[in-house]
This record gives structure tokens, sequence and C-alpha cells, in this order.
């Protein structure tokens, strides 16, 4: 029962996350939204690296496409690859301390814009502007938020 409880936790954060991704926002925070779905699995698969892998990353990336419209594969092959190295890594990172977290999770957001873009780019020619570069500042800005938060979701009712 408890395991059963805990995965839909982390179930109800991912689809929450989903929910901001595509809610409408106006045209001046839309250009600075940051990848919630991709700062929530990241989250997830360093507190409880057993519970989070490559397949659930992979799976939920297919569900964001579905969602936004994309090419079918795109955010899934960035979502595994990013929680790939968050499984990697998952025990150094759980010691650093949130500034040093969130310098990682400033490279993992700009590995996934940066292939996005690539996987966009090779399919027609796309011009890079700068507020392409914004969502992973939010992104990196937003960690601690983020992290305190699902962490008291995770910690709750222990």
């Amino acid at each position: 029962m408890n395991n059963y409880f805990n995965f839909s936790r982390i179930m109800l954060t991912i689809i929450m996350a989903m929910c901001l991704k595509i809610a409408p926002w106006p045209n001046s925070l839309a250009n600075v939204n940051p990848d919630w779905v991709l700062l929530a699995l990241i989250y997830w698969a360093i507190a409880v690296p057993e519970r989070v892998g490559i397949f659930h990353a992979w799976t939920v990336g297919i569900l964001v496409e579905v969602l936004t419209g994309r090419i079918f594969g795109q955010y899934a092959l960035a979502y595994s690859l990013i929680i790939y190295f968050c499984l990697i890594l998952h025990k150094r990172l759980r010691q650093f301390p949130l500034p040093q977290q969130a310098l990682f999770i400033f490279f993992c957001l700009l590995f996934s814009q940066m292939l996005l873009f690539w996987l966009n780019h090779i399919q027609r020619p796309v011009q890079l502007h700068t507020s392409f570069w914004l969502p992973v500042f939010t992104g990196t800005f937003c960690w601690p938020l983020i992290y305190t938060t699902l962490r008291r979701i995770r910690l709750s009712r222990r």
C-alpha cells in the first residue's frame, strides 16, 4: 500500500508538471516557461532512483510530445538521456548543496534545449533566438523551489 501511495505521488507531480507545461501562459511568460516536466523527472530520479528510471522518462517524454504536438521522439530522447545521467550521478547529486545542484540542472536543461534545437534544425533550418535560452535560466532559478516543494511532498506522512 505504501509503495502504491509513493508512486501515485510521483505520477501526480509529473501530471501537474505536464499541466504547467501546456497551460496557456501570456506571451511574456511563455518564452521563459521552464521545462517543468524535466525538472520533476530530475528530482524524482535523484530522490528515488529505484522508482523513476529511463523507461519512465521515455514514457513521459512520449506523453509530452502528444500533449504539445511535437514530432515523435524528441522529448523522449532528451528526457531519457538526461535521466540516464541523473541516475549515474544520483548519489553524488544528493550530497551537493542546492547551488551546486542548480549548476547541474543548468547543464541538464541546456543539453535538453540544445538537443531539441538540433533535432528541429535537422528537419528544417531554424533560427536561434535569445528567447531560446530563457527557459534554461528560469529552470535553474526555479530549482531550489522545485526541490523543496517536491521534497516536502515526498517526505510528508512518512
